[in-house]
């Protein structure tokens, strides 16, 4: 994956003193092997880690590891640009069955990520990408799973057709980008919003703005790592165990001490993707 192999890693943060969960990431691409990953995490409080599949592998793999390890849940999706990949609708509808298999397994706990994505697929996706989505949206909601929805460039639509579809009662907006006014309108729903270290870049304060509206009850943090690494390490390796740094600067936007922060996003992780 880029720089994860030109840079050195960040040091290991201070550990927090509330325990909290790293509601997204890839430890598939990460460096470190699984169980590396789950110990750094656990030494700085990070304790729980859910795993995200993108496509059918990976998919796959995020189910097989969160059974080998108890403090990893899994969710398990066709993002958004995989769908455009996977070929004809019935195709893409066949892969969709093997993801609907995955997400009744006892160790998946949401669908996800799934939504729109406008930033790498053009127009010529855009309707296999919506129709996934839907089905994504169908299948959390007939198994009762969270639905961890990536949305980039596409508030609009996302927006519209969670409202057309109906939004499973646990809906996740994992790399929360949206705007205040976004925000207000995912917190009218009930809708949790996860913040990742981007929240952190200088040039970030539209989503600053956003998460100093989001009622501390419905935020979430994340790494998405090995992307995203929050500043002061922006461009080196990301990883679960940087979940502090991200939560630290958060607290301070919301005006909310380190320790009240951490108890939120530890029982809102909890509370969305139940367990």
């Amino acid at each position: 994956m880029p720089t994860s192999t030109q840079q050195p890693a960040p040091p290991l943060p201070e550990p927090l003193r509330v325990p909290v969960a790293d509601s997204h990431t890839h430890l598939d691409m990460q460096d470190p092997s699984v169980g590396e990953a789950v110990a750094a995490a656990a030494s700085v409080g990070v304790t729980t880690l859910v795993q995200v599949g993108c496509d059918l592998e990976r998919s796959r793999w995020a189910a097989e590891t969160a059974a080998a390890f108890p403090s990893v849940h899994a969710a398990v999706a066709l993002h958004p640009n995989e769908a455009p990949r996977v070929g004809d609708r019935a195709s893409l509808d066949a892969a969709l069955a093997e993801i609907e298999k995955l997400a009744a397994l006892p160790q998946v706990l949401a669908v996800g990520e799934t939504g729109l994505d406008y930033f790498r697929t053009g127009e010529e996706g855009v309707a296999a990408q919506q129709h996934s989505f839907r089905a994504h949206i169908a299948i959390a909601k007939q198994l009762g799973r969270a639905l961890v929805i990536h949305d980039r460039d596409a508030h609009e639509d996302v927006l519209r057709i969670l409202d057309e579809e109906g939004a499973p009662e646990r809906t996740v907006f994992h790399c929360y980008s949206g705007d205040a006014a976004m925000a207000r309108h995912c917190a009218a729903r009930g809708w949790y919003m996860s913040f990742a270290g981007n929240v952190t870049f200088k040039n970030a304060q539209p989503l600053r703005d956003a998460l100093a509206v989001a009622p501390a009850e419905l935020v979430l943090v994340e790494t998405d790592a090995p992307f995203l690494t929050p500043a002061p390490y922006r461009g080196r390796p990301n990883a679960p165990y940087l979940v502090p740094v991200t939560l630290r600067a958060m607290a301070e936007t919301k005006g909310m001490s380190e320790d009240a922060l951490a108890e939120h996003v530890a029982a809102n992780t909890a509370r969305a993707f139940g367990y």
